[in-house]
């Protein structure tokens, strides 16, 4: 279920707890393993949360994604119609790239911030949940990063067990594809989750287990 595929680094941040950063394509069970690590005494920082929260209605970071992409994409609270432009960067690796441009930078700074706040309280170990982790130049800051991986059929079902509609999910795992071999390289191990649920969180506490072992 898992598989160990280099040494542990040490993060640039200084913290005194160790970090794991978790990445993977949508639908292979990143925010299930944060949550069984919180279980074990892990500080949560959901860079998913954050991007939600720095794209509230008004914020700096609203307002220059709808001046870059337009007006079209406000809903009528003000909020972003993040499916509608989901749709559109997915299907767009430049247009992807150009909203990275502008929510990346934002979530560093408050991503950094979390992470000290959290390590201020004394944790077991910090989880940092980010997606596109490598790509936003932060995987100094962790100490091992943990590729969250399972088949693509049981991706599909997952994210219409979530609502998505099938086109949708089909559009996004494809994207997130193209990723796979840059994040392979990038994993200090890689954690299947194809497994029952029972199974899969024994693999969890095990690859705990030789994390924390391994911190020196």
């Amino acid at each position: 279920m898992t598989e160990l595929r280099g040494r542990s680094r040490h993060g640039s941040l200084g913290t005194r707890s160790p970090v794991i950063g978790l990445i993977g394509p949508i639908g292979c069970g990143k925010s299930t393993v944060a949550g069984w690590l919180a279980d074990r005494g892990a500080a949560v920082v959901d860079a998913d949360r954050l991007t939600r929260q720095l794209m509230s209605p008004g914020s700096p970071v609203t307002e220059a994604v709808i001046a870059r992409f337009g007006g079209e994409y406000r809903r009528s609270d003000g909020s972003l119609d993040r499916a509608a432009l989901g749709r559109l960067v997915f299907s767009d690796p430049d247009r992807l790239a150009e909203l990275e441009s502008i929510v990346h930078p934002a979530v560093a700074c408050l991503g950094e911030d979390e992470i000290r706040a959290a390590d201020a309280t004394g944790p077991v170990v910090i989880v940092l949940e980010a997606i596109k982790l490598v790509e936003a130049g932060h995987a100094p800051w962790c100490d091992e990063i943990w590729l969250v991986i399972c088949e693509p059929a049981i991706q599909l079902a997952r994210l219409a067990g979530r609502g998505m509609a099938e086109s949708d999910a089909r559009q996004r795992i494809a994207a997130q594809d193209v990723s796979l071999p840059f994040w392979r390289s990038a994993a200090t191990r890689a954690l299947r989750t194809d497994g029952s649920p029972e199974e899969t969180e024994r693999a969890v506490d095990a690859a705990l287990r030789e994390a924390l072992a391994g911190r020196g």
